[in-house]
């Protein structure tokens, strides 16, 4: 991502908060995964989108208007001994140089510095709750200030939350992150498209979740989340992770999986046969889903609501469960009733971005669903899940589970399949297992 991506995103927030306040914005504490050792650090989604800074021990604060700099970046300090044993550090320099911050200052310095940028704001905005040991920090902060009133010093007088003003920022895509996002998307498709010509019975579910892993470390990604590969009836548990059973020929196997790229994150989901052919029965299941998410998509375009797509999925998939027997009673009854949520429980879909579930609001105050806007991401991914014990069903039917998932842009015209190259047809589906 371009600097001048994050220089935008800084004046944009610092012109929405106003002169005379402040916002502090920290990343994500390293986690320890075991005894010494760390898991992979990713910072803060929030505080990468204003930054692009990718570090731990970091924060950066905004304070607009003032004369002696607006963003300032506290981080750690260069040192060589440290940096031999757990890599390199950008320090205050590069953190000036390379990110554009106007000043910096070392992390440990923050006691001594914050407080006085506190002094007699107006509004603080900061995200309470994400990360309660800098929310302590905060409140330390704030009550040195409230110590001082007698010599004419006093906190912010208000405390607003940061997150909705960075959410509604975050959800309209520019072109460099739909230039990232379709990267993600285009190798994640490479990857969903080696685990399919790979499959077969006798491998492991790990193996295809391997498959995607090297597509994506191949082309400098990472997981956006660990890769769902379920089996039979393990796809019935909608965040399967165990990923441990053996895949055997008649049933299908599920695949959720994305890419994540330069920190933005595709997600996929496709379900197909382990031995490469679907039964009818099973393709009776699939081309509802795939009806019902062909419906969602079509919902898809500027001026309508969230809600509409769910909604035509919901109709969709009511009429073809009422056409294939498993449910009973009229149309009308079934969606008052809400009677699709036995084999269908989720919601059509979410928004995309940073965050595989990206943030932005889908429904305002007054409950009234937001309206679909152009640049924004998101997902469809109806599906159907039938319990292996449910004997009100025919047996050729238990165990099924099936979800198809694919990531839309909001264009002028309405929605533009960004992972369309991914085939989701049956024929289409049954020729590329063939063509291993």
């Amino acid at each position: 991502m371009e600097q001048w991506e994050f220089v935008r995103r800084r004046e944009e927030l610092m012109e929405m908060i106003g002169a005379g306040n402040i916002a502090l914005v920290p990343t994500a504490p390293q986690v320890q995964r075991n005894r010494d050792i760390s898991y992979p650090y990713r910072p803060d989604s929030y505080f990468y989108y204003l930054t692009g800074f990718c570090e731990p021990e970091a924060l950066a604060v905004f304070v607009p208007g003032r004369a002696q700099g607006e963003y300032l970046l506290f981080c750690r300090e260069s040192d060589p001994a440290a940096e031999s044993w757990h890599g390199r550090r950008a320090g205050l320099d590069k953190a000036r140089s390379q990110y554009g911050a106007d000043d910096a200052f070392p992390i440990e310095d923050m006691d001594d510095i914050i407080p006085g940028l506190l002094e007699n704001r107006k509004q603080l905005y900061y995200a309470m709750g994400a990360y309660p040991v800098f929310d302590t920090l905060v409140l330390e902060w704030m009550q040195t200030l409230r110590q001082r009133t007698r010599s004419g010093i006093r906190p912010p007088l208000e405390t607003i939350n940061l997150d909705h003003i960075l959410n509604e920022l975050r959800l309209f895509k520019s072109p460099n992150e739909l230039a990232c996002l379709n990267t993600a998307i285009d190798i994640s498709i490479k990857g969903h498209q080696r685990a399919m010509r790979y499959c077969r019975p006798g491998i492991m579910e790990y193996e295809l979740a391997a498959e995607i892993q090297y597509e994506c470390l191949k082309h400098g990604a990472h997981n956006a989340y660990p890769p769902i590969v379920g089996g039979g009836q393990n796809a019935c548990i909608l965040h399967y992770l165990d990923n441990d059973r053996m895949l055997k020929s008649g049933d299908l196997v599920l695949v959720d999986a994305g890419a994540e790229y330069q920190y933005y994150a595709a997600d996929i989901c496709r379900t197909y046969p382990v031995n490469g052919r679907f039964t009818p029965a099973q393709a009776q299941l699939y081309n509802l889903v795939l009806d019902t998410q062909k419906a969602a998509i079509r919902e898809i375009k500027p001026g309508n609501h969230w809600d509409d797509p769910h909604q035509a999925a919901v109709r969709t998939m009511t009429q073809g469960l009422l056409d294939l027997g498993l449910l009973s009673g009229s149309f009308e009854q079934c969606i008052e009733k809400k009677s699709y949520q036995r084999f269908f429980m989720h919601r059509t879909g979410h928004w995309l971005g940073i965050d595989v579930h990206d943030v932005g609001d889908y429904k305002f105050e007054n409950n009234v669903w937001r309206l679909l806007e152009t640049g924004m991401t998101l997902t469809v991914e109806p599906g159907i899940y039938i319990a292996a014990d449910d004997g009100s069903v025919p047996d050729y039917w238990r165990g099924i589970g099936i979800r198809i998932e694919d990531d839309i842009l909001i264009t002028a015209t309405g929605a533009d399949v960004l992972s369309a190259a991914l085939p989701r047809e049956i024929i289409e589906i049954e020729a590329l297992m063939q063509s291993r």
